[in-house]
């Protein structure tokens, strides 16, 4: 079962002796020094060796050049650049979109809480929301905050034991704003308009996708796209941590689900969670931890595959011999193909990666990346919208390449064995068994159905098996019991669905099983009459002249009387429930035709009940008050 939001983190970071930063270095593995929002020289960050050693290892971003006009779109160093004008306020700027007098929290309320409030007027523009000592023209500025279209705004909302004030928090790339004002409409209105200018804004692009779609655009030039590697770390294999995400993700808010931090700290721990990966002794759980933070947070999914191309990618660029005699290596590609059969990465993603995948198979075509290759590029093609992640059955299979095996019960067939993947629905696998069975040519429609004792339920068509066996692992670990509890779980079996269509049915036809399935959970019980002949017993509706069924007494395993009024009988796998007040009497007649031996038992009467009498001649037929299973 996967474990809670967040849990399963919490455990990675004491296993491996993390301490996560809560300071945010930019975009990308490539960071800002921190001294503003203008810089373009980055520095690539790695743990220093205890006791001393060696310190950052100074990079810099170099993009390769283009032969054609740069579009408008703006790049994340220009984007973040101040927009601010060193005069002070002016009282006729035109790109003023509200001001107003409001309260504000020092440094979001979180570093100094016991003090209070202070009033400032507050400028929202087109680029950037300023705070100033007043209203006036010489007004003091207090700070800026620049506003991209990665800062997200929340609230309003109210904290009456703290300030009782109405707050709405803007969250930048270094710090937070919080906007306070005792009147829920005024709030309101601050956080309206601050969406509506960070919706505004045009798209930031990170520099990892920038270098994304040179690599495209150079596709066809196989030295220029190692050059490209060679020449941006950001792409290769790393065992330094990762201090931001390779995609753009929003700012601060807040958390997006229980249990977990905002996006962008998520994403840091994804890559954390992915190299731990390497050293664990039982991946699957860790591979499960992860799947299940990508199910609930859908924006990491793009994120996770990024990080794994970059992983899988070798620490000299596409994937070379290092890559190929690391064990290690393989959690990599073994955790994006269980990605692989889980999620669609989007376009510009999608398109990296399968480049990425053909790279690999060209530069390794006879090892066993090139296989995992060749297997992830199927699946990508395959894949639909999985309900839940793999179980840890799947993953171990999808480790190895392989398909998962399942058991399906069948009445007469008893425990059927399926091979299945990652997308095979429940109609494939009924369709299968009915083929396997020799029921191609009955007129009766089966299904797949979930079962748990009395409890069952109908499969539809397109569910997918591989989502049913997760749900059944995560059942079982909610409600984990003694090792010799007598309750089996839940189980998938073959029923009859629809009505029943009785032509064609013989005795010892394999259809016949499947009726004694038929009657429960389909309705009230129905009134039918027994037949008792000498050879067989017969099922048949109030004057119908044509029993339903028919059964021989050689495949009656046993007989029981189960109260007053119900009466028991076991044929093959399945158990027919027949009761009426003359149960007694005709418990008496099945067990005069069953002739006793050691397979068939005679059917047994309960310690407390009465001697049955024996009123009626064989061959009699008795009508049953009711028919149930």
């Amino acid at each position: 079962m996967p474990l809670p939001g967040g849990l399963w983190w919490r455990l990675l970071c004491c296993h491996r002796g993390f301490t996560l930063l809560h300071r945010d270095y930019g975009d990308g593995e490539l960071s800002g020094d921190g001294d503003g929002d203008e810089d373009e020289t980055f520095e690539l960050r790695t743990p220093s060796p205890v006791g001393g050693g060696r310190g950052a290892l100074e990079v810099t971003l170099t993009q390769p050049g283009r032969s054609g006009p740069v579009s408008d779109r703006l790049q994340s160093w220009e984007e973040t650049r101040s927009l601010i004008r060193d005069k002070g306020l002016r009282e006729d700027d035109p790109d003023v979109v509200v001001k107003g007098w409001l309260y504000r929290e020092p440094r979001a309320g979180g570093a100094r809480p016991w003090l209070p409030p202070r009033r400032a007027w507050f400028v929202l523009t087109r680029d950037s929301l300023d705070q100033f000592s007043g209203s006036g023209k010489g007004a003091r500025r207090l700070g800026s905050l620049v506003l991209t279209s990665l800062c997200s705004v929340t609230g309003p909302e109210r904290k009456p034991k703290e300030t009782g004030l109405w707050s709405v928090t803007v969250s930048g790339r270094k710090h937070n704003v919080r906007l306070c004002s005792p009147r829920q409409a005024e709030a309101e209105r601050w956080g309206v308009a601050l969406r509506e200018v960070i919706s505004s804004k045009v798209p930031l692009e990170t520099p990892t996708q920038l270098l994304l779609r040179d690599i495209q655009e150079s596709c066809a030039d196989p030295e220029a796209v190692a050059l490209i590697y060679r020449r941006n770390p950001i792409l290769r294999h790393t065992s330094g941590a990762l201090y931001a995400p390779l995609l753009p993700l929003p700012y601060g808010g807040g958390a997006p689900g229980p249990g977990y931090a905002p996006l962008r700290e998520e994403a840091v721990r994804l890559f954390l969670a992915l190299q731990a990966l390497e050293g664990a002794r039982w991946p699957g759980p860790l591979m499960q931890g992860v799947l299940q933070t990508c199910q609930d947070l859908p924006a990491l999914q793009d994120e996770l595959f990024l990080q794994l191309a970059k992983q899988t990618s070798g620490p000299a660029g596409p994937p070379g011999l290092p890559a190929t005699q690391d064990p290690a290596a393989l959690r990599y590609w073994q955790l994006l193909t269980c990605m692989s059969c889980t999620f669609r990465p989007g376009g510009a993603v999608r398109g990296h990666l399968l480049g990425h995948l053909e790279r690999t198979e060209r530069a390794l075509p006879d090892s066993e990346l090139a296989e995992y290759a060749r297997f992830i590029r199927r699946a990508l093609g395959r894949t639909r919208c999985r309900e839940l992640v793999p179980s840890l059955a799947e993953i171990a299979a999808l480790s190895r390449r392989q398909e998962l095996q399942c058991t399906v019960h069948c009445p007469g067939a008893g425990a059927c064995p399926v091979a299945i993947d990652s997308y095979t629905t429940a109609g494939e696998v009924a369709r299968e068994l009915v083929g396997r069975l020799g029921l191609a040519r009955s007129r009766n429609a089966f299904a797949l159905y979930e079962q748990r004792g009395a409890q069952e339920r109908a499969l539809a068509g397109g569910t997918v098996v591989a989502d049913v066996l997760t749900r059944f692992e995560n059942l079982a670990a909610q409600e984990a019991g003694p090792e010799d509890s007598a309750d089996p779980g839940w189980r998938l079996c073959l029923r009859l669905q629809g009505p029943l269509h009785p032509e064609g049915l013989s005795p010892d036809g394999p259809q016949l099983p499947f009726l004694f399935e038929q009657e429960p959970g389909r309705g009230a019980p129905q009134k039918l009459c027994l037949g008792l002949g000498a050879k067989a017993l017969s099922l048949s509706r109030p004057g119908d002249p044509e029993p339903i069924h028919s059964v021989s007494y050689g495949h009656v395993a046993a007989c029981q009387l189960m109260g007053p009024h119900t009466l028991a009988l076991r044929v093959g796998d399945s158990q027919l429930f027949l009761q009426s007040p003359q149960v007694e009497e005709i418990m008496q007649l099945v067990n005069a035709c069953l002739a006793p031996s050691p397979e068939r038992p005679p059917c047994q009467d309960q310690p407390d009940a009465p001697p049955p009498s024996l009123d009626e001649p064989h061959g009699q037929s008795g009508c049953l008050g009711q028919l149930q299973d």
